[in-house]
């Protein structure tokens, strides 16, 4: 096995452990189990190049429905969250300048994940954390769809929340510390 197919093998397991194991994501399990999500490990070393990434698997996106939803894994850069939280303005400049806010939208994962007035250790930042930084591009029709027939979307982070606190240490870390 390469050590991008590691990369991409281990954000698989976080997908399927994590993200759907504990329903962090009640949308995630069907186009996972239909293997309808495209995993694409970015080499770029710059902002710049990352950014070309991303047009390119929105362009993709645009055109082979077939796959749902894209993440691009960024090993090789943008390793503090702070620089990772700041290049999601330049994300956002990207939709708007091709006109793609209405049509898809960036969620954002990394590893040091934190939510603004939490601490680094608190559990609620783990539904954001990845082994390695992500972009998990989404289409825009298929989030109004899911949150529309959802019963209180608005109740995924409390939910979440509660059940990332009352994971017990040992399965908490076999779970996030794959």
């Amino acid at each position: 096995m390469t050590l991008d197919s590691e990369i991409i093998e281990r954000v698989i397991d976080w997908v399927e452990f994590a993200v759907i194991g504990l329903n962090l994501c009640p949308f995630a399990e069907p186009v996972f189990r239909q293997k309808r999500i495209k995993y694409v490990l970015s080499k770029s070393r710059d902002l710049n190049a990352l950014m070309f990434d991303l047009y390119q698997e929105i362009c993709h996106l645009q055109e082979c429905s077939e796959v749902e939803t894209t993440l691009i894994i960024i090993p090789s850069q943008l390793f503090k969250f702070e620089d990772y939280n700041n290049s999601l303005d330049t994300v956002d400049a990207l939709l708007d300048t091709y006109a793609w806010s209405d049509e898809f939208q960036v969620a954002s994962f990394h590893p040091n994940y934190q939510f603004e007035g939490t601490q680094p250790e608190d559990r609620e930042n783990w539904s954001n954390r990845s082994p390695y930084p992500i972009y998990h591009i989404l289409r825009e029709r298929s989030v109004s769809l899911a949150v529309k027939t959802y019963p209180a979307p608005d109740q995924i982070p409390v939910r979440n929340i509660d059940r990332l606190n009352s994971l017990e240490q040992k399965l908490f870390d076999k779970i996030f510390l794959l």
